[in-house]
């Protein structure tokens, strides 16, 4: 027999403890012989990481110890084999779903609850250093809090993989038997993979009811029939990512986009799901998603599509009002799929019977689907997954903050002075620093008048909202005479009439005096191609002009401040003016 320190010794162990049964061979190995394998291989330090490399092969789990961490590991994406009674070490985990990198990994995972006393195969993520771990008690284990560390990590469970018997242990095998024959490796052809849905780009959460309403029975339909529809969706890259959230009592994320980006995994990974129990909180899982789960750490792709598909048997416990308020905010597709609507004598139980219509994205039918129970639902696949990947009709997508461009018109006439063109400019940064500006976003352009034009920049010259704001702070001042009217013109001519899109297009107007030319024509002609006008005067620009020159309504269009050092109260006004205005636009 192999050394106990040899890796692939170690491997084909990992694997026979994994199997039930091969082709050729069946090995078995009690629990007890198990517990004392790792007991000897702990005091022998083989389970050390300086006696093997990881990494060898991806799919087969690497024995650790259980104070093992993930810092130790030397790739960002491990599948590793925890032995069991871990509880019983003094552990330390920092971080509460995304942990520091210092955290035991057995610690961690007994923490999530992705395995328990008898230890099991986990599969680690490694993610960014981030601020702010949270503790939490949960599994028995008490997680600490840590202001910071330099890398991360989250933990998800594996899939059951089949066996793949290695030449050593194979050759084992037969001398143990007393066979003198050379085994025959066999070579099974896999299926081809399945192609991702290229159109469907979008990345889904999807919240499982696992409330004390659908008890165990409807939560295994449920996870048949998502698991179904991953499939249909056909999950992978570059098409939709899925990760999982449970709603009950409290919301738990099972896995994230990146964890498992094929259907096969995906769909291993749902009938894994434990059940949970507990009161039917959809507000606070559609609230714990948007604020957690959507984070480029987790596999969030840039440009793509947010959705949240919400199942719900019978009725929600608490309000979903302020979580699809948020939601929409942030740009995220909220769909509701109800099963079971609640009969005519459980109705008075409904704390608030316009839920549906509340929570989704917009109240058009597009965003819910109803089923009548969680039996023969093969029919509602189809038409299900065609809302999801209909991309067109994502309205929450677009938001005031990531589909506007906003052009800022600045005096650089004589009469402002050095001193307060950089007031002006302090407000027009504090504006922009609102807005997702990127070259699939939201855009910023910039010209500074006197009685002639200067492009500072255009709409194309940032798309980085770094660089945008730095431009901007760079502004020098010209200094010469007001032709607001002029400045109007060049600004719907130079900066507006180039780009194309559908983003909604915005001018923000700063003068300190009257103009020298007519402004009421440019302004009406500037309204005319769709661009809205705020008007903000300083010291002696007249009222009359500002009003001509803005948008209706003019009270909310229109801004005015005797003192340079008065601007920086508008800022808010703005930015909820161009919220509302995109809003009724849209």
């Amino acid at each position: 027999m192999a050394h106990p320190g040899n890796c692939s010794h170690r491997y084909s162990l990992a694997k026979a403890f994994k199997a039930e049964e091969t082709s050729s061979y069946t090995i078995s190995i009690s629990s007890l012989t198990m517990s004392l394998w790792f007991a000897v291989l702990h005091v022998l330090g083989v389970l050390s990481l300086t006696h093997c490399t990881f990494g060898s092969d991806l799919n087969v789990p690497t024995p650790i110890s259980c104070g093992t961490r993930a810092v130790d590991l030397p790739d960002s994406r491990q599948i590793v084999l925890c032995p069991a009674n871990c509880t019983l070490w003094s552990l330390s985990v920092f971080g509460s779903g995304v942990y520091a990198s210092i955290s035991s990994i057995c610690g961690a995972a007994i923490h999530r609850g992705i395995i328990g006393l008898s230890g099991g195969p986990v599969e680690v993520h490694g993610l960014q250093g981030r601020t702010n771990y949270l503790s939490s008690y949960a599994h028995g284990i008490q997680s600490q809090s840590l202001s910071q560390w330099s890398s991360s990590f989250t933990v998800a469970r594996t899939i059951s993989l089949p066996l793949e018997v290695s030449s050593q242990t194979s050759s084992s095998a037969t001398v143990a038997s007393g066979a003198a024959k050379k085994p025959v490796k066999k070579t099974v052809k896999k299926p081809p993979p399945a192609t991702a849905n290229r159109d469907c780009p979008v990345d889904m959460a999807m919240l499982l009811d696992s409330s004390y309403n659908i008890g165990q029975r409807r939560f295994n339909l449920q996870k048949t029939f998502v698991s179904k529809l991953v499939a249909m969706l056909k999950v992978g890259t570059p098409g939709p990512h899925v990760g999982v959230v449970q709603t009950s009592e409290t919301p738990r994320t099972e896995f994230y986009l990146s964890n498992y980006t094929t259907a096969k995994d995906l769909t291993f990974a749902i009938k894994e799901i434990p059940y949970i129990g507990g009161n039917t909180n959809t507000g606070k899982a559609i609230l714990h998603t948007v604020r957690n789960f959507y984070n480029p750490d987790f596999g969030v792709r840039r440009g793509y599509p947010r959705i949240i598909v919400v199942f719900v048997d019978g009725w929600p416990s608490d309000n979903v009002e302020e979580a699809a308020i948020l939601a929409r905010e942030s740009g995220i597709n909220v769909f509701f799929v109800s099963v079971a609507k609640p009969a005519p004598e459980e109705v008075s139980l409904v704390n608030d019977q316009d839920f549906m219509r509340k929570a989704v994205c917009k109240d058009n039918e597009f965003f819910t689907f109803t089923m009548p129970s969680w039996f023969s639902t093969n029919k509602f696949l189809k038409p299900l997954a065609h809302k999801l990947c209909s991309i067109d009709q994502m309205l929450c997508s677009k938001t005031c903050y990531n589909s506007v461009n906003i052009g800022f018109l600045i005096d650089g006439s004589s009469s402002v002075g050095d001193g307060n063109f950089r007031l002006v400019l302090d407000l027009l940064v504090s504006i922009a620093r609102h807005f997702d500006i990127s070259d699939i976003g939201s855009r910023i352009g910039a010209i500074q008048f006197t009685y002639d034009q200067r492009m500072e920049f255009n709409f194309n010259d940032h798309t980085t909202k770094d660089n945008a704001l730095r431009a901007m702070q760079n502004i020098p001042y010209m200094s010469g005479g007001t032709a607001t009217g002029d400045a109007i013109n060049f600004a719907v001519r130079s900066l507006f009439k180039p780009r194309t899109g559908t983003n909604k297009n915005f001018l923000i107007i700063i003068t300190d005096g009257q103009s020298y030319d007519d402004v009421r024509g440019p302004a009406m002609a500037a309204q005319r191609e769709g661009i809205t006008v705020f008007a903000v005067g300083v010291a002696w620009a007249p009222m009359e002009d500002l009003k001509a020159i803005a948008s209706e309504p003019k009270e909310s269009h229109v801004f005015f401040t005797r003192e340079f050092t008065g601007l920086a109260q508008f800022q808010q006004p703005i930015v909820r003016g161009i919220c509302r205005d995109f809003t009724e636009f849209n």
